[in-house]
């Protein structure tokens, strides 16, 4: 077994709050500075700029988990993430679904691009991709699973745009593969304040939407070696397999 340095929330230049030095190759290059193995990428109702980011990342020896950051109906941020560009296509199509057709104001909220290899613009996201989407958490939950994908709900200790902050409660009946909690609070404290969650895998990541906040949260995965299944059983504890929030 071996300790693999994970930071599973990181946003591209594609999302609005992204910075725009926030490209593929600066992602990569930072990964590499802070010794990251695993690195996912997570921008708002988006998976658009992935691929070109897992297809550079397998080249220069760093895994890419790639899927978005969901801002379901309620408001609540929940990571996702799927194994193959099939299952990534077909959820990008429910986005497209159900995200509202409101245009992005680029100079209030700032550019939607996302880029190729080389940093030029492929495209544009023309809806403002910070709103809800107009499906519930279930409904968004129910969608991952059902393309075999991880759904972990975001940052539940922030006051704004977490499960806990949007509906006070993690509902029981809410099938969830991990929880994470943001950089400012330990796995100890959450758990202190929330005994209930004790029986559920804690991750963190940094949430970066600058390069030099890459890495600043790191998640250790134990297993043997890095692919969407052994992540998938670390998060679930099985075969000595684990997950620890390491800084």
């Amino acid at each position: 077994m071996k300790t693999f340095r994970a930071d599973l929330h990181i946003h591209t230049l594609l999302s609005p709050c992204g910075d725009l030095e926030m490209s593929p190759d600066v992602i990569l290059a930072k990964a590499r500075e802070k010794n990251l193995d695993l690195i996912g990428i997570t921008d708002h109702n988006s998976t658009r700029q992935c691929r070109v980011i897992r297809e550079m990342g397998a080249d220069c020896g760093i895994t890419v988990l790639t899927g978005a950051e969901v801002t379901t109906l309620e408001e609540a941020h929940c990571l996702v993430y799927f194994d193959t560009f099939c299952q990534l296509n077909d959820f990008q199509k429910f986005l497209d679904i159900h995200l509202p057709n409101l245009k992005n104001d680029v100079k209030k909220f700032g550019y939607q691009v996302y880029v190729d290899a080389l940093n030029n613009i492929k495209g544009a996201e023309e809806r403002l991709l910070i709103n809800a989407l107009d499906a519930s958490i279930d409904e968004v939950e129910k969608e991952v699973h059902r393309l075999n994908g991880l759904f972990i709900p975001a940052h539940l200790d922030k006051q704004r745009f977490s499960i806990i902050s949007q509906l006070g409660f993690l509902p029981p009946d809410l099938k969830v593969d991990a929880l994470e909690i943001s950089p400012f609070t330990s796995p100890d404290e959450w758990v202190s304040g929330h005994p209930e969650h004790k029986k559920y895998c804690l991750i963190s990541g940094s949430d970066a939407h600058y390069p030099d906040q890459i890495g600043t949260r790191i998640t250790g995965f134990i297993m043997n070696r890095v692919n969407f299944e052994e992540i998938r059983n670390a998060l679930k504890g099985e075969s000595n397999r684990e997950v620890i929030i390491m800084n």
